[in-house]
């Protein structure tokens, strides 16, 4: 059995936290571990070969890296040059599977699910696993708790060795219908995880989107390797029409089956559904970071950087990160998409980064900034180096806080330690690279006529990068 993990969304409804280029499989909303790294975590209760990941190719670097802190080294990383919706993005990982084993079964899940009972996790997985062998294309049904109209359903027919046939899949329901969803016992939330071989999958997307697996076949056998990264041909996969594995396969296939599985699942699809899974206090209320409430209840309140307090307010969310604010009605949460496509008509940074940017050499924090000047914290992982560059329109200052810099300024070499510091004029080439092994940390005062991230000229760069 093969995990495929699909790392893509963008998790716009949980703004400020999710960001595009930062988004929500990626944050650690409920554990210490992140999204994405419970969902590998979680796969150590079964028998499986080394996991694969699809994932945008701008996230990259984030999925090397969170797999890394979790010591897994055999894992696949293929990269979509595109979104290009599941289908496509299952089809991929089960054309590059193939090459790997002789027609293995995929174990298909997404980075950012919660899952609290790992057991009945693992139970349901093997449960599914015989039929999966069988040629069945099987889809995981959660077992309702509530009547909700956030997901869609599936109705189950026939029993069918330890699962169901599926007898239908139906749109997200209105209150009223959910509820006679929730009376009939025999519909279930549709959880978006999949399980079935390699060869089934394909050959039932041939049936009804012959030229997605073509486009796909064709990303694949030209795919690239680059330091590690499986890249899929661009112009090949950008042919490939977007659709969904279920719109594309698994409501028109005769082969489709259904596993219950009661295991605490939530898409964490919101703020309220956050907030649904999160700890909760005597008056109902889910905090993270340094808050204080007084008179408030049912509400969600999130700090990252500050203290953030609440007073006799009810079924509020406030999220506070580094550089935005949000409060919401927690009914109202999930509306905060109209607030990202107004910051995306805007064109505001919010809509895609956080203040502190990660890179493959570690972080920045733009710390402050005004009229020819910003100021940046910088975080250089032990062993790690940026890219050799140099810039039209400002000049550097670095000031080493902790560890230790080694500096190439031109033709020179040298170390500067803490409360040292070194200068960096216009058009220099430089580059800077962390010797030690403890994070080095130095703090950047940039001053010049244009001090925008894209005053890079970069020579070279160990991790593969051109324009990000």
């Amino acid at each position: 059995m093969i995990p495929i993990i699909l790392s893509g969304g963008s998790g716009t409804r949980l703004w400020p936290l999710s960001r595009k280029m930062y988004p929500k499989q990626f944050l650690s909303l409920l554990h210490e571990q992140t999204m994405l790294q419970k969902t590998l975590s979680r796969l150590d209760g079964l028998s499986h070969s080394a996991p694969t990941v699809v994932c945008n190719h701008e996230h990259r670097f984030i999925v090397a890296e969170q797999a890394r802190q979790l010591d897994i080294e055999d894992l696949s990383i293929i990269l979509e040059p595109v979104g290009r919706n599941t289908a496509p993005a299952i089809a991929v990982a089960a054309i590059h599977a193939a090459k790997l084993a002789d027609d293995p079964v995929l174990l298909v899940l997404s980075a950012d699910h919660e899952i609290k009972d790992e057991k009945a996790f693992c139970n349901a997985v093997r449960q599914a696993q015989p039929l999966a062998e069988a040629g069945k294309l099987v889809t995981f049904g959660i077992v309702p708790k509530h009547a909700a109209t956030g997901y869609g359903y599936i109705k189950r027919g026939s029993a069918d060795g330890g699962g169901f046939s599926v007898d239908q899949f139906v749109e997200k329901p209105d209150l009223e219908t959910a509820e006679e969803y929730l009376a009939a016992g025999d519909y279930y939330w549709n959880s978006g995880m999949f399980m079935f071989k390699a060869h089934s999958y394909l050959a039932e997307l041939e049936k009804f989107k012959p030229d997605m697996v073509g486009h796909c076949r064709q990303a694949v056998d030209n795919l690239r390797e680059d330091i590690g990264f499986l890249r899929l041909d661009a112009e090949a996969f950008a042919n490939c029409e977007s659709d969904s594995i279920d719109y594309a396969v698994m409501e028109k296939t005769d082969l489709a089956c259904v596993v219950p599985m009661d295991a605490g699942w939530s898409d964490i699809g919101s703020y309220s559904s956050l907030w649904e899974q999160g700890d909760k206090d005597k008056s109902g209320n889910s905090t993270h970071g340094d808050v204080i409430t007084s008179d408030t209840e049912n509400s969600l309140v999130h700090a990252e950087s500050r203290l953030v307090t609440a007073v006799g307010v009810k079924n509020l969310v406030i999220i506070e990160t580094h550089d935005a604010v949000l409060v919401a009605d927690k009914d109202q949460a999930e509306k905060v998409r109209q607030i990202v496509e107004q910051l995306k008509l805007n064109e505001r940074e919010e809509e895609n980064f956080h203040r502190i940017v990660y890179r493959p050499w570690g972080s920045f924090d733009s710390v402050d900034e005004g009229d020819r000047y910003k100021v940046k914290r910088i975080t250089v992982k032990p062993g790690a180096r940026l890219s050799k560059q140099m810039h039209h329109h400002r000049a550097e200052h670095w000031v080493v806080v902790k560890g230790k810099a080694r500096v190439f300024r031109n033709d020179e070499i040298f170390d500067v330690h803490e409360n040292e510091s070194v200068f960096i004029p216009l058009g220099a080439t430089h580059y800077i690279e962390n010797p030690g092994v403890i994070p080095l940390d130095i703090i950047e005062v940039q001053s010049g006529s244009y001090l925008g991230e894209d005053d890079i000229v970069r020579f070279d760069d160990v991790y593969g990068r051109r324009d990000d």
